[in-house]
């Protein structure tokens, strides 16, 4: 028989340190939507037609580790308008280990980082979020 994939086993190549990452998110392509009409139409309505691509922001969360400071290094890079940019490649795997689907994401820079909650009576893993921009993304079905 044949089943969907779980979401749950998946990997990150993100240019850093090969770490495991707990949540991935924002893996959203959109096509915008133009809308014209030519003064003579017949038709009192608008034709609609397909416009730029939009890509939706990606948010990589992971445990904080002591001494791990490589999310903060990577959003340094920024000066004025330059940017360490990045090739990031993420990975929903099969039962054995290997790529099922590649999301593939060009020219990535980071834009937000949101270091973890503190709670005095928490049992939680203190989680670290980067939330990153890019200029495309292509999905690859293996």
């Amino acid at each position: 028989m044949n089943y969907p994939l779980s979401k749950f086993y998946f990997q990150v190549d993100w240019g850093g340190t090969r770490i495991g990452f707990h949540e991935v998110s924002g893996l959203d392509t959109e096509v915008e939507i133009i809308e014209y009409r030519q003064g003579a139409s017949p038709d009192f309505s608008k034709i609609k037609m397909p416009g730029m691509k939009k890509f939706s922001n990606i948010t990589l969360k992971r445990g904080s580790f002591a001494g791990d400071n490589e999310y903060f290094n990577w959003l340094s890079t920024i000066q004025l308008n330059s940017v360490e940019r990045r090739t990031v490649t993420i990975s929903l795997l099969d039962e054995n280990g290997n790529p099922a689907i590649t999301w593939t994401v060009k020219e990535a820079f980071p834009v937000k980082l949101q270091s973890t909650d503190l709670k005095a009576e928490g049992n939680e893993v203190a989680i670290e979020t980067l939330e990153i921009a890019h200029e495309g993304l292509t999905i690859k079905n293996n």
